[in-house]
């Protein structure tokens, strides 16, 4: 399939037919800006107001447009919540079913054969390969995205962040703590990326 896309891309940027810098900056804006910020503000503002948490876990398609986020491939949103006893996890074993408005483009990962198949047969071992060791006692459930119905999930707030006001706790949030093969972290200062 990368190797298709690849030649098309190369067949329309020789025939004048798109831009590949434009491409690129559309490709990084849903990979990078759109789709995963607007996921990191639902969780955040589930983290900050109770009210809205429950709204998202009764009826999670209604709360996510709230925020301005809909669309296709988000018509049929539903949110799973980790816990200390239950890690969630997503995938779409049949194709790449992804809630786009939320989380962007779904990574090359994300629609892989291997990815797709072991998240249901062995999911410890694919968290332990996205670096997730979870506690022997917490029991991990695998969601099977459709086309009917593409899930989020709720990542636990990390424990430290309780004065982080939402704008804050949004940069804390991972595409794939919203997927569920991650974990939200500290977000990376500039100063960091710095060279010294």
């Amino acid at each position: 399939m990368d190797l298709r896309v690849r030649a098309l891309q190369t067949v329309l940027t020789d025939k004048g037919y798109i831009d590949p810098a434009a491409l690129d900056v559309l490709i990084d804006t849903y990979q990078t800006k759109v789709g995963p910020r607007n996921g990191a503000r639902v969780v955040a503002r589930a983290w900050v107001d109770p009210d809205f948490r429950s709204w998202l876990r009764r009826d999670a398609t209604a709360a996510i447009a709230s925020l301005g986020y809909a669309g296709r491939q988000g018509e049929h949103m539903q949110v799973v919540e980790n816990t200390p006893d239950t890690h969630h996890m997503v995938v779409c074993t049949l194709c790449s079913c992804y809630p786009w408005p939320v989380l962007g483009l779904p990574p090359a990962w994300y629609k892989s054969a291997p990815y797709r198949s072991r998240a249901v047969r062995e999911p410890r071992a694919v968290l332990a390969e996205f670096g997730v060791t979870l506690p022997e006692a917490t029991q991990v459930r695998v969601w099977d995205s459709t086309a009917e119905l593409r899930y989020l999930v709720l990542p636990m707030r990390p424990a430290g962040t309780e004065g982080l006001d939402e704008a804050a706790l949004a940069d804390w949030v991972t595409r794939d703590s919203m997927i569920g093969t991650g974990l939200p972290r500290p977000p990376v200062s500039a100063d960091a990326l710095q060279p010294a």
